[in-house]
Formats: structure tokens, sequence, C-alpha cells
């Protein structure tokens, strides 16, 4: 798989994924620090590593230390409303809390925070009609306005076109759940998006850099779920063990 680094990139340049997940959500089995390295080796300079509802393999990602990438502590939090990113987190959020006090104790973390895969039909998209996602667009930080894991109708073009006409970022993520998956989308950004306020700046430079869907993948992850339950005896097991 060809990287993004590479001839054009340089320094002020920066490569960022910002939705992947690893073995501490129930739907992978990609452990932490493979998902790093593999991201790095393919070009990516920020990785936002954002389980379902949890951030030990995001913790134990960062604390390992890899040389060449950044790594971004993040969740994919299930809210009320459906599914919110939010990064540069210290504490979990918990989920089944409104989209609003999602956000809100996002912020008060310090964190930003980015709408995924708004129009998908087949996931848990914040809101259920097109209006309720746009009065959410003024409260958060980016749309994924090209999200890999997209396959059929026309759910990136229309993100793509809310991103455009809220006037906000849109960015373009891999939302991987296997290592095959990392790379196949990115976001080009100038500047150094390694603290809130970096990426928040460097939004606005947000230049989509969307790959190929990765079918297989897709398919292979409702066999990652029954593996993980197989693997906890009927139950989901904790995939990582938090950083000591």
């Amino acid at each position: 798989m060809t990287g993004f680094g590479g001839p054009g990139s340089g320094a002020g340049i920066a490569f960022v994924d910002l939705h992947c997940h690893t073995s501490a959500s129930f739907d992978s089995l990609a452990d932490p620090l493979k998902v790093v390295r593999a991201a790095r080796d393919r070009g990516i300079t920020h990785l936002a590593i954002t389980d379902h509802d949890r951030i030990d393999g995001a913790l134990r990602a960062r604390e390992a230390g890899i040389e060449g990438i950044t790594v971004i502590v993040g969740e994919e939090v299930k809210t009320a409303g459906g599914d919110l990113i939010c990064l540069f987190l210290h504490e979990v959020i918990p989920p089944g809390l409104s989209p609003a006090e999602t956000i809100a104790r996002a912020r008060e973390q310090g964190g930003l925070v980015g709408i995924p895969h708004p129009f998908d039909r087949y996931r848990g998209s914040v809101g259920k009609a097109e209006d309720e996602i746009r009065a959410l667009v003024g409260l958060v930080d980016w749309v994924e306005a090209h999200n890999a894991r997209i396959v059929g109708g026309k759910g990136n073009e229309q993100a793509a076109e809310l991103a455009r006409s809220a006037g906000i970022p849109g960015v373009a993520v891999s939302d991987a759940h296997s290592i095959l998956e990392i790379g196949v989308a990115a976001t080009r950004l100038e500047g150094d998006p390694s603290t809130p306020a970096g990426l928040l700046a460097a939004l606005r430079t947000a230049r989509v850099v969307p790959g190929r869907a990765t079918y297989f993948a897709r398919a292979i992850t409702p066999l990652a779920k029954i593996v993980q339950r197989v693997r906890g005896n009927g139950r989901v097991r904790p995939a990582v063990e938090p950083p000591r």
C-alpha cells in the first residue's frame, strides 16, 4: 500500500487519521501497537485511536512511545442520539449521554469533537434526520466527509456537502477495524496537529485524501465480533489491559 508521506510532504505537513479502532473495541482484533506501527509505515503522522466507549487501548499505544508517529487518545462515544468522536481525552466519557452532554464532557477535558459517518445507513450516526445532524454541526470541530467504511449510497457525498454548507472542516478517515484498513484514507493538514489547539488550527487547511474502500476488511468485521466473544467464553472480555 502506498504511503501518504513522500514527495510533496515535508516540514509543516501532516497526514492524520482521526478515527480507527483496536482490540479495545468489541468489534476489532487489531493489537494497538501493531495498528500504530502500520499507520506509521504507511505514511500517517498522527493517528487518533477511537475505540468504542474506551480509551485504554489508545493510552497503551501512546505510552509505548513508538517513534515516527503521534498517537492521539480518543473515543467513539455512543451517545443517546448516536456516535461522536472525541479526541485528546484523559478520562472515558460514558455512553448513553445526550450528544450535547457528551460534547460538554469532551470540552471539559480540553478535547475536540467530530461527527462520524453522519449519513451512513447502517451505523449509529448522530441524528436520525438531517435537521438533527445540522443542529449539532455548530457544536463540533469537523465532520467526516469521507469515511472509508461507507459502501454504497451517497453517505460520503452528503457528509461532504454538509461540511461545505456549514462552513466547518471535512476530514477523511479510515475508520479501520483491522490492520489491513490502516492508511486507506487520511487528511492532509498544514501545521502541527499534536495538541487540541494545533489540530483545531490545522483543520482550517484540511484536504481530504480518500482511498479505496476495503470491502474485504468490512466483510470480516462480523467475524471479528464472533471471535471476540468466543475468546471471552461467551462474554466480550477486555481486549487490552489498562496501562500501569
